[in-house]
């Protein structure tokens, strides 16, 4: 057994399929675990036993090509979702409280000018308020009870749910709080766009703890420039970093963090424990509980 985690590379190291081809022929490994690094083409070709995927969705692997290969592919759905549910109370937060500029006010010495700071960050609870969760997946549901036990009213839209209470549209128009939790699909890529942002209630707050992809940016640039929305908490961008000069660096109300939802010593116990699990079913001749 070689233990080589990503984390403990500085920098950080991530193999191709050629590299890791060549790491596998190296070690004279036959049981392959990574959340990152690239499994497909010569990868297949080794004499792998498994294939495990730390992942909650395995991108990292041509599923379809192990599978072509007689490799089975094991993963971690749900790896995270408490993790990011938390993050997306914490954005919530962050956002409705007006934490960040706050911070600054404090660090700036600017607390005390031509205002004060309990005029410029007077807020709404969130008690009280809807909060419209778009996707019940494992991160949905888990962020459903939070709100619901911070006093919130919580709706759901989800096609491929019987307990989402709200199709798209009406979630948008009647929901104080967006939160953003489907997968990225063809059928959901940018399904939030300018159309959608004007459906949702002046003021409403949008929070997407999953992928940017779900959203069309310059839209929500727009909707917050306009001030139809009341503000914006991000915790991935398109390319994981946005260009020193793009509007949402300057706004106030944005709140953007770098992509850390499932950044916990917890999320990586969870995936080890899912992983170990299911390699050693298959070593036993046993069904996996998760194969891609």
């Amino acid at each position: 057994m070689v233990v080589d985690p990503w984390l403990d590379h500085t920098p950080i190291r991530l193999l191709g399929p050629d590299d890791l081809a060549a790491r596998i022929d190296a070690e004279s490994a036959d049981i392959v675990i990574c959340e990152a690094d690239v499994c497909s083409g010569p990868v297949f070709e080794r004499s792998l036993r498994v294939i495990g995927s730390t992942r909650g969705d395995p991108t990292n692997v041509d599923v379809d090509g192990a599978t072509q290969a007689g490799i089975p592919v094991v993963h971690a759905p749900g790896r995270n979702a408490d993790a990011v549910a938390e993050m997306t109370v914490a954005l919530l937060m962050a956002l409705s409280r007006g934490v960040v500029p706050g911070h600054r006010d404090m660090v700036r010495g600017t607390v005390f000018g031509e205002t004060l700071p309990y005029q410029r960050y007077r807020a709404w609870q969130v008690a009280g308020r809807t909060a419209g969760l778009v996707g019940l997946g494992a991160v949905g549901q888990a962020t459903r009870w939070r709100l619901e036990g911070l006093g919130m009213d919580v709706i759901a839209a989800d096609p491929y749910r019987a307990d989402a209470t709200h199709d798209l549209d009406d979630l948008l128009a009647t929901a104080d709080v967006v939160s953003m939790h489907a997968a990225v699909t063809p059928e959901t890529f940018g399904m939030i766009n300018e159309e959608k942002f004007a459906l949702m209630k002046p003021g409403a707050l949008y929070l997407n703890s999953a992928r940017a992809g779900l959203h069309d940016v310059d839209a929500l640039v727009g909707a917050l420039e306009s001030g139809h929305l009341g503000g914006a908490a991000l915790d991935h961008v398109d390319g994981e970093v946005l260009p020193p000069d793009h509007p949402l660096l300057a706004m106030d109300n944005v709140v953007l963090t770098p992509h850390i939802g499932g950044a916990t010593f917890d999320v990586e116990t969870r995936q080890t424990e899912m992983i170990v699990a299911d390699v050693l079913a298959i070593l036993a001749g046993e069904k996996p509980l998760h194969c891609a």
